[in-house]
């Protein structure tokens, strides 16, 4: 029996939020090297400031406030296995009859308040001839209001297994996904499980591999005679810098992510410096303000799983332990012909790839390249995310028609 889907208001005592002034209060800073700069990691001059604004001028009762103007539920979920967990999710119902259930996923270091940017676009629609959305767009378990895991194993299928009882528990029995990040990898593994479910997936990042005459000659014979486009060619070189300059949190949150987590629960400023870092470096000169920082960071300092929780997803997936083998990124990367895709490719991302890589994995029925943007395409460039899946799922679209519309909850 489907548990039940109740309205949910953000609500953080007040004593977490003394503690947190407290501890920004007494705050340890390091000292920092002559001409430093970002290649050195957060500059201190922005944490310090940072810090101050968090302590002094940032409220979190005002950011509350903002953030429960959102359409928010909870319900729980249960992945075999597992314990229930309690989900935290938006769900913004379209006016327009038979509007296409979308499910946006979230990765590391977002959360659900990447998709208050373009909910309400994708959800407007005056008639059935428009394309509109029914949009869901949850906390993942172990990242913002959603409840984590107490035991070892919560992988690639679990997220994929609890956003898909999510869809269903909401009444769509069909629907069409939105990821990048860990939002692509959980996106392709609803994919690979759930196919006559999960009709078509939009990524906003580059993920692929280099095709082959053997496995892929149609894109092999592209990629030897056709010029690279700019992106592709500046993309190289962004791509070498991420893997060789900025993959040390990767390799840090996948095989000792519980020594980090200590920092991370106890310190506000080491989550601030942290996550900043990200914000920064993966975006395309976002102009980022101090409210958003610091609305963005308290988002994961008040989590209901703690801060730590959510860097656990990186040392789980592709293991294997007394639960079995785990869904590996080699496995999400091959070829999937029955789910339809479409790939919006932004040149600031973290991977930038060419785009006859991008399309090994699967039938891409929409592509199209982007001047600007980088990691975070919903909140960096809300527009256009929103305009490439109107165009993937408009009439004449590559998408169009995958999936009924549903009522919903």
């Amino acid at each position: 029996m489907s548990a039940p889907v109740q309205p949910y208001q953000i609500s953080i005592p007040d004593s977490q939020i003394h503690d947190l002034s407290e501890k920004l209060e007494k705050a340890r800073f390091p000292d920092e090297l002559e001409s430093a700069e970002w290649d050195l990691g957060a500059p201190l001059a922005d944490v310090q400031r940072l810090t101050k604004f968090w302590r002094d001028d940032f409220s979190w009762r005002r950011a509350e406030a903002e953030l429960n103007r959102l359409p928010q539920f909870v319900t729980s979920i249960q992945c075999e296995g597992y314990e229930s967990l309690r989900i935290h999710f938006l769900h913004q119902k379209s006016s327009v009859k038979g509007a296409t259930p979308l499910l946006f996923v979230h990765g590391w270091p977002g959360h659900f308040l990447e998709a208050s940017k373009i909910i309400e676009s994708l959800s407007s629609g005056s008639d059935a001839n428009q394309v509109s959305f029914d949009v869901v767009a949850p906390s993942l378990p172990n990242f913002g209001f959603s409840e984590g895991t107490k035991k070892r194993g919560f992988a690639l299928e679990q997220y994929a297994e609890t956003l898909h009882k999510l869809m269903l528990q909401l009444g769509y029995d069909q629907y069409v996904t939105q990821g990048g990040d860990w939002g692509y990898s959980i996106t392709r593994a609803m994919s690979l499980l759930y196919p006559r479910h999960c009709k078509a997936t939009h990524f906003n990042m580059d993920m692929g591999s280099k095709p082959t005459f053997l496995k892929n000659p149609l894109l092999a014979a592209e990629a030897a005679i056709r010029p690279l486009s700019t992106r592709e060619k500046e993309g190289a070189a962004r791509t070498e810098w991420f893997l060789q300059e900025g993959y040390g949190y990767n390799l840090l949150q996948s095989t000792k992510p519980q020594t980090l987590g200590y920092a991370l629960a106890d310190s506000p400023v080491a989550l601030l410096s942290w996550i900043y870092e990200k914000l920064h470096d993966w975006t395309d000169a976002y102009p980022w303000t101090d409210e958003e920082i610091c609305t963005w960071v308290s988002i994961y300092w008040f989590s209901t799983a703690g801060p730590a929780a959510s860097c656990r997803i990186y040392y789980e997936i592709g293991r294997r332990g007394p639960w079995g083998a785990r869904i590996t990124h080699d496995k999400i990367r091959e070829w999937q012909s029955a789910v339809k895709i479409g790939i919006s490719h932004f040149p600031r991302d973290i991977h930038v790839l060419p785009s006859t890589w991008t399309r090994t994995v699967g039938n891409c029925v929409f592509e199209r390249e982007h001047a600007t943007g980088g990691h975070f395409a919903a909140w960096e460039r809300p527009l256009d995310i929103v305009a490439d899946l109107r165009d993937m799922f408009v009439k004449g679209g590559g998408a169009y028609g995958v999936v009924d519309g549903r009522d919903g909850y």
